[in-house]
């Protein structure tokens, strides 16, 4: 059995581990980024890649659940890994709390854009033109002179919208420069209050 492991599952990697042991569990795990992945191999999760094995279930957080169960993923940059999971896998749960629901996408959080650094000031502009008001490059929490650095060799631009439109995932994806966003829309899951 595969699933997917992100920032939001800590505690819960965890606990897999010491079932695997206890229970002889055989279970893989495609953690979404390196922090995880380190933290599975610590513990002895056996790990594998979307190339290499079919994902028959998978799990994590989302920063804004709205009442379309849209989300915005993201805030712990892995949001690329963790779209090309949820895109390849059976069935998705997305484990939030209370605090995560929202009246609309963009109330409590911005959209985090995955792009190049070469190309931010015309995915800036390009931005702007679907209605954003606010956009900020995301630094390092070890440095705050340096912008964070995904494990995609990418940064991350949070970008504040007036509104978010059903169509803003593709527009986003599609401009030059932009690997992905945090805008997950029309993707199946099955939300759990936690």
């Amino acid at each position: 059995m595969d699933l997917v492991l992100g920032s939001t599952s800590y505690l819960t990697i965890e606990e897999i581990g010491k079932k695997i042991k206890q229970e002889k569990l055989h279970i893989q795990a495609i953690p979404t980024s390196k922090i995880i992945e380190d933290l599975c191999k610590q513990l002895e999760i056996p790990i594998t890649t979307l190339q290499e094995s079919k994902l028959d279930w998978c799990f994590d957080g989302a920063d804004e659940v709205d009442k379309n169960n849209w989300l915005i993923k993201g805030m712990g940059a892995a949001l690329y890994r963790e779209k090309m999971n949820l895109k390849n896998c059976r069935e998705n749960y997305i484990l939030v709390d209370d605090t995560k629901f929202v009246d609309f996408l963009g109330q409590k959080h911005p959209v985090p854009v995955e792009c190049d650094f070469e190309k931010i000031e015309t995915i800036k502009r390009k931005l702007e033109e679907l209605g954003a008001y606010q956009i900020t490059l995301r630094m390092s929490n070890n440095n705050l002179n340096e912008p964070l650095i995904t494990d995609n060799g990418k940064v991350i631009l949070h970008v504040n919208f007036k509104k978010i439109y059903e169509d803003y995932e593709e527009k986003i994806r599609n401009i030059e420069g932009v690997l992905e966003s945090g805008l997950f829309i029309h993707y199946p899951v099955n939300i759990i209050t936690i």
